[in-house]
């Protein structure tokens, strides 16, 4: 398996949105509260998807 770097913007996007999740799992971001851990699960996601597609 191959696996490729992610492009910078797929980079920056995955680590807005894990921020994004742990500013409202930590009560900071009230609004994003309620979906603190789908934010997180989904920037992880991307990441892994960004290293195994080439130019992702």
């Amino acid at each position: 398996m191959r696996l490729s770097p992610p492009k910078v913007i797929t980079w920056w996007i995955a680590l807005i949105l894990g921020v994004l999740g742990l500013l409202g799992y930590s009560g900071n971001l009230a609004a994003m509260s309620p979906y603190s851990f789908w934010l997180v699960l989904i920037g992880l996601a991307l990441m892994l998807v960004a290293t195994l597609i080439k130019n992702l």
